[in-house]
């Protein structure tokens, strides 16, 4: 690491790195104890069970919520399903099919030896693994041969609630200069507790997370790409009530960027804290395997808290996000960890105290493909000064190397963004990101300067809140609102029903064999 043009002390930095750790590693002792209905259901979907029954309920609902009525999910999926391949014959899928049509009961089958039932599974692990490798070096290659675009990458979204309008709107987006385009879900999809099946047509401020939309969006973006000689990322959502489940779809279907936060859920989802941290882990362990991007999403906390008192929080919510992802061995590089330039306008000298902090946030976590989000808590539908207050984000954005600039719009809380509000925003992050390029290279930060004192103050408030997550853990800081202003008791908010103990016989290998990419 270079000599901080902040001054930051990074001695303090890594003992604020240390603090996260033992946070993180607190999570990781309780997650390592338990499986959720969503990892159950998510390898169902690894080793091949696709499809829903004749009322829309998916195959990987139907086969997991039959163990859990038997009170035997504590088992795990893999080791009924193994038993099943060895008495039946049958692959997955047909297995899966003949539970749904009430021909099949996992848990009356005579059972097979651990052993045996784990080599019964292992060549569709095996498949999956080889078809998600195939993915991440059809990736590289696009990257090798069209290339990319420079970061930051330019993201737009797109959410007609139809896929094929948001087709034509994404293609649109990237010949104008978009770099990724998140397809943003309908609203509610994160509190659904399955994945709705096939293309679909009719969502509400966003378009549903489906496999068969994933498949949809990311062969109309490979089109694009090669039209325009640029390798276009695709990003969705695992965040939610079916984070894994999403991540596995992203990962059989290349996508390159995925919203992937416990923290998120549980604040402004309301999730239950314990299905979530457990559902994320497999998550990213997954998201790492795939080569995908992870976004989290410090960045709201500002719009329900001040967003100069809590930077803080901000801060000190990505050093805990970091340590979780490295526990699931996602790469640095692979960590969008979110921030945002969400101060008041009106503020005097908010442009510099929003440059200390993206600064400081560029040099504590330096790998990083940091998120940087726009302005929105204090856009008024006064679309001139919102150009400009986008204008001064795109400003930082350049000057403090982000690695995603998440384009803001001057209709930002008016309307669901024109083609022709995207094109504004594309050139206007273009025209700045060209005429300001080397900026942060030639600027420096006076000693004794706002900026030095503002990146100061963050880390060391940062610190002061990690050491008291340690003594308290992380449950009881979301149950006295630590974040966001926002309080989740670990017992409260949806899907607590859904977590299981893991019981004697249970294994999923997906696990070790991702994090050790084989």
């Amino acid at each position: 690491m270079n000599k901080s043009k902040l001054g930051l002390d990074f001695a303090r930095v890594d003992a604020a790195k240390q603090l996260a750790k033992n946070i993180a590693d607190q999570v990781q002792e309780f997650v390592d104890g338990y499986t959720t209905v969503t990892v159950e259901r998510t390898l169902c979907r690894l080793i091949g069970i696709d499809g829903v029954d004749e009322n829309g309920v998916p195959l990987p609902n139907v086969v997991v919520d039959s163990l859990l009525e038997k009170g035997v999910l504590n088992q795990g999926m893999l080791y009924f399903m193994g038993n099943a391949i060895l008495e039946t014959n049958k692959n997955p899928q047909q297995i899966a099919e003949d539970v749904m049509n009430g021909k099949l009961d996992l848990t009356t089958l005579p059972l097979h030896g651990i052993d045996e039932i784990k080599q019964a599974v292992q060549p569709y692990i095996d498949a999956c693994l080889t078809r998600i490798k195939g993915n991440v070096a059809k990736r590289n290659e696009y990257l090798s041969t069209i290339g990319e675009g420079p970061k930051p990458y330019l993201y737009i979204i797109v959410a007609t609630g139809n896929i094929y309008e948001d087709v034509v709107q994404a293609q649109a987006g990237a010949r104008q200069g978009a770099d990724v385009i998140a397809v943003i879900r309908t609203t509610g999809q994160s509190l659904l507790d399955y994945v709705p099946y096939g293309a679909t047509t009719e969502g509400f401020g966003g378009t549903f997370a489906t496999q068969e939309n994933f498949r949809i969006m990311r062969k109309a973006l490979d089109e694009v790409g090669e039209e325009v000689g640029r390798y276009i990322r695709l990003c969705n959502y695992c965040s939610g009530l079916c984070m894994p489940e999403i991540a596995a779809m992203g990962a059989l279907e290349r996508l390159d960027v995925m919203l992937n936060d416990a923290l998120y859920g549980i604040l402004f989802r309301d999730i239950n804290p314990q299905r979530t941290l457990i559902d994320q882990y497999f998550s990213r362990v997954i998201n790492g395997y795939a080569g995908v991007i992870i976004n989290t999403g410090e960045d709201n906390y500002l719009t329900t808290a001040d967003a100069v008192e809590a930077a803080h929080t901000v801060l000190a919510s990505d050093l805990i996000n970091e340590q979780l992802a490295l526990l699931a061995a996602l790469p640095e590089e692979q960590m969008g960890l979110g921030h945002a330039f969400e101060m008041d306008p009106m503020l005097e000298n908010g442009f510099l105290l929003e440059l200390a902090q993206a600064q400081m946030t560029r040099e504590i976590f330096p790998k990083a493909t940091l998120k940087y989000m726009p302005p929105t808590k204090f856009m008024t539908g006064n679309i001139f000064r919102g150009h400009i207050q986008d204008a001064l984000f795109n400003m930082i954005g350049i000057w403090t190397h982000q690695g995603i600039q998440l384009l803001g719009m001057p209709t930002e809380a008016i309307h669901t963004p024109f083609m022709s509000d995207r094109y504004l925003s594309i050139e206007n992050a273009r025209y700045i990101f060209n005429d300001m390029k080397s900026i942060g290279e030639e600027m420096e930060f006076r000693e004794g300067g706002i900026c030095r004192a503002r990146a100061k103050e963050v880390l060391d408030k940062a610190i002061d809140l990690l050491k008291q997550i340690v003594d308290e853990g992380l449950f009881t800081a979301l149950e006295k609102g630590t974040f966001g202003d926002v309080k989740r008791p670990m017992n409260g908010g949806k899907g607590l029903a859904g977590v299981v103990t893991k019981g004697d016989n249970y294994f999923n290998p997906f696990i070790q064999l991702m994090k050790d990419r084989k």
